[in-house]
């Protein structure tokens, strides 16, 4: 809550944020995948591409319609026919002038596909390698949302210790500057050397300004990734964050498993399965059919009901070269998609190469940087102790304060770069940003 307070007393927050609540890394990637508007985005391509494949598999089932319909005619065909359907004919009727007659007619229509030249198989195959496809996509789209949010995560932790380094910074400046004004007033130390102590802890000073606005800013990002809002409550994370020690360095370099591969190459398959239904455009499409129907006429009042049954073969003998230019046009599509492929695995194995350098090279400057604290922290109490008792010039113990300072916030730094360094990795590899509890 010390933060808390001074972002209160710079003005930054309103009353209403000391109402903190403490977020882990698995509540806050939980949330954002929950609230997240590229998730559930991705999901609502999953219902499209699921009502496709539903689609599909109604080639396989009967097709059932019903209709109904009352007229009134003296047309002497429809007339004629109404007649013959209702059982109403007889000689006497004069066929040029049958007048005025009425119709209902009722009819229900089954039909069934028995061979579709292979359409709807490769339609269906088409549909299912889309809804694996859009399933990969909302994988994609989780893995890219969790490493956001422990990036958000890590950078806001790195932006609060900054704060604190800052801060004891302030604090070595207040008691160095104090001793200065004991010595000047005593006059032990000259004004020049006083002031130059006051310039720097008003130098620090500044920084931690800049270093609370820029917790400030990160803690804003934090609540935005969520989709929190920012104005009732602050966050506070957990300082033994479980999931941070499960974040561990992958023992593998494989990255055949990252969902976009995997959703291009589900992609190929829908394509290719799209040519196959292309061509089965020039094979003959076999239907059977039934239906009943059933006339009644108020005027001639009769009816009467008749059903028809039967199987219709349909063969596209010539089309002007429409079937050649979407067979072609499909081809293309596969071509594309499978160029798409191969330069997604070729960037995304250079993409694993640079993160993994990447975090070799944050965890040697990690390692560089703890040693360097060590020996900055012990040089700055000795040039403290030194400086009290007169033994040491104000401008050596401006660099040496100087120096703990910089290598803390390098320290500070270097840690969560190692951090964000792995979680980009493990992204690039295909794994889940987080590992799993």
């Amino acid at each position: 809550m010390t933060f808390l307070r001074s972002l209160l007393a710079a003005g930054l927050l309103g009353p209403a944020a000391l109402h903190a609540e403490s977020w882990t890394l698995d509540r806050a990637v939980a949330t954002a995948l929950e609230r997240s508007p590229d998730a559930r985005l991705a999901r609502a391509r999953i219902d499209g591409a699921q009502s496709l494949v539903e689609q599909a598999q109604s080639a396989w089932r009967p097709q059932v319609s019903l209709s109904g319909r009352y007229t009134n005619t003296n047309s002497p065909m429809m007339a004629f026919g109404s007649i013959l359907n209702q059982r109403a004919f007889n000689f006497g009727l004069d066929f040029n002038r049958p007048g005025h007659l009425d119709n209902l007619n009722a009819t229900g229509t089954v039909a069934y596909n028995l061979y579709s030249g292979g359409r709807a198989t490769a339609g269906r195959s088409a549909a299912q390698a889309g809804a694996e496809a859009a399933d990969l996509d909302l994988r994609a789209a989780h893995h890219r949302l969790a490493a956001e949010v422990v990036r958000a995560a890590l950078n806001l932790r790195k932006a609060r210790e900054a704060v604190t380094a800052v801060e004891g910074g302030v604090r070595a400046y207040e008691a160095a500057a104090a001793v200065a004004r004991a010595r000047f007033d005593a006059g032990q130390l000259l004004k020049a050397d006083f002031l130059s102590l006051e310039v720097q802890l008003a130098e620090t000073r500044e920084k931690l300004s800049a270093a609370r606005h820029g917790a400030a800013l990160a803690a804003r990002a934090f609540h935005f990734i969520l989709g929190l809002d920012p104005t009732e409550t602050s966050v506070e994370l957990l300082d033994d964050d479980p999931a941070l020690a499960r974040l561990t360095l992958p023992d593998t370099r494989d990255f055949s498993g990252r969902p976009e591969l995997l959703g291009l190459a589900a992609r190929v398959r829908a394509a290719e399965a799209m040519v196959e239904s292309a061509r089965g455009t020039k094979r003959p499409t076999v239907n059977a059919f039934a239906s009943y129907q059933y006339d009644h006429g108020w005027q001639t009042a009769r009816h009467g009901d008749s059903w028809l049954a039967g199987v219709s073969v349909d063969l596209n003998v010539f089309d002007g070269g429409q079937l050649a230019g979407k067979v072609r046009q499909s081809s293309a599509e596969v071509t594309q998609v499978k160029e798409m492929l191969r330069k997604a695995t070729l960037g995304i194995g250079f993409e694993v190469e640079q993160a993994r350098l990447a975090h070799a090279d944050a965890t040697e400057r990690l390692a560089v940087s703890a040693r360097a604290v060590e020996q900055a922290a012990e040089s700055a109490a000795l040039s403290r102790a030194r400086f009290d008792k007169e033994a040491l010039l104000t401008a050596d113990l401006i660099g040496a304060e100087s120096r703990h300072l910089e290598t803390r916030l390098r320290r500070t730094f270097a840690a969560v770069e190692e951090r964000l360094a792995l979680v980009e990795l493990r992204r690039a590899l295909g794994l889940t940003p987080l590992p799993p509890s």
